[in-house]
């Protein structure tokens, strides 16, 4: 079942945005995005607090809770420029994961039915097969493509004597038959698992993995182009799902599995702008995300902006498919506007 505001912490919904009511078809009228709170961390094998990352990521903010967050660089506004809403929290026991991934994924569907794009807020990462699975439900088995952000492949059988947790859901997707292993891209993966047979399995899956080393040669950039292509071939949507430790720890240190030499929370906001920009996107999630490890709020402000990055590129995604325009990086800030005049604004 859904809750009507926090599991956990204060009741209040992303930025300031309204709320919706999943028992309520009515509410979900004309959205265009709906974010969803699981917070969950009963399939963490190391350091547990992820089931505090939705409150943490809703309210980490310095602006005042008014449902605008107009983008400099994107020039568009994505909680006014799409109807977003706010549905509150899943409610996931930890103890008991199967009900809480099940509780999950009939939440995701019956957004995803509605015609809204789902965002998710973590929660471990064994919260992605509900996720994903949910959209896939809906658009099709076998039709969704997944782009994985994480240090992780995620992609374990058996761990801890379970063939749910936080280091499985990829592996569970894939043989559920919900998404194609030759349509799932993962980047940033690096340090010390998974082990030989699991890098076996996933190479006769044939999925594509970009570890660190290969985008330090390569180029970011390159590797995205890349992953872009695969995602989008015989498949009709893409599901975005962002581990927060595929940034180095010194970007992202409230994470319950930190390994050091990843990517930089530039590198990760510019990459999740883009690919929601130039793909069908229709799932997001951004998970493990720790508050107790996290100090200074770090890695809770940057997940709040992985959010707006991708509320904000799907926004100027469509502005520029209805106008007939596209967004250039290389214009500056006053470029273009009605209200630009030669004198210096400072």
């Amino acid at each position: 079942m859904t809750r009507y505001g926090a599991q956990y912490g204060p009741d209040i919904t992303y930025l300031g945005i309204d709320r919706c009511d999943l028992g309520d078809p009515a509410s979900l009228a004309g959205a265009d995005v709906v974010v969803l709170g699981a917070p969950f961390d009963g399939g963490t094998s190391h350091r547990p607090g992820t089931r505090f990352g939705p409150q943490a990521i809703r309210m980490t903010d310095y602006l005042a809770h008014d449902g605008s967050r107009p983008s400099l660089a994107l020039r568009t506004d994505g909680l006014r420029d799409l109807r977003v809403l706010d549905a509150g929290d899943v409610e996931m026991y930890s103890g008991d994961i199967e009900t809480a991934l099940g509780a999950l994924e009939a939440a995701v569907e019956t957004v995803a039915r509605a015609g809204a794009i789902p965002v998710v807020l973590g929660g471990d990462h064994s919260i992605a097969f509900a996720d994903a699975k949910g959209v896939a439900n809906v658009l099709g088995h076998g039709r969704v493509s997944m782009i994985h952000f994480d240090a992780h492949a995620d992609t374990g059988d058996i761990e801890f004597g379970s063939l749910w947790g936080h280091g499985q859901p990829m592996r569970r997707l894939i043989e559920s038959g919900a998404l194609r292993g030759d349509r799932f891209l993962q980047v940033g993966l690096r340090g010390y698992w998974p082990p030989p047979e699991t890098l076996d399995w996933m190479a006769a899956q044939r999925m594509r993995s970009y570890e660190m080393t290969e985008i330090g040669h390569r180029g970011l950039d390159a590797c995205l182009t890349e992953a872009s292509a695969i995602a989008t071939d015989e498949c009709d949507g893409v599901f975005l799902s962002v581990d927060i430790d595929v940034c180095d720890p010194g970007h992202a240190p409230g994470t319950g599995t930190p390994e050091p030499g990843g990517l930089t929370a530039r590198q990760l906001l510019d990459a999740v702008r883009r690919l929601c920009l130039e793909l069908p996107v229709v799932g997001v999630d951004v998970v493990e995300v720790s508050p107790p490890y996290d100090h200074a709020d770090i890695t809770a402000a940057l997940a709040n902006r992985v959010v707006l990055e991708a509320l904000s590129a799907i926004a100027r995604r469509r502005r520029d498919a209805r106008d007939g325009t596209r967004w250039d990086p290389s214009l500056p800030l006053l470029a273009n506007r009605p209200d630009t005049t030669q004198e210096n604004p400072s």
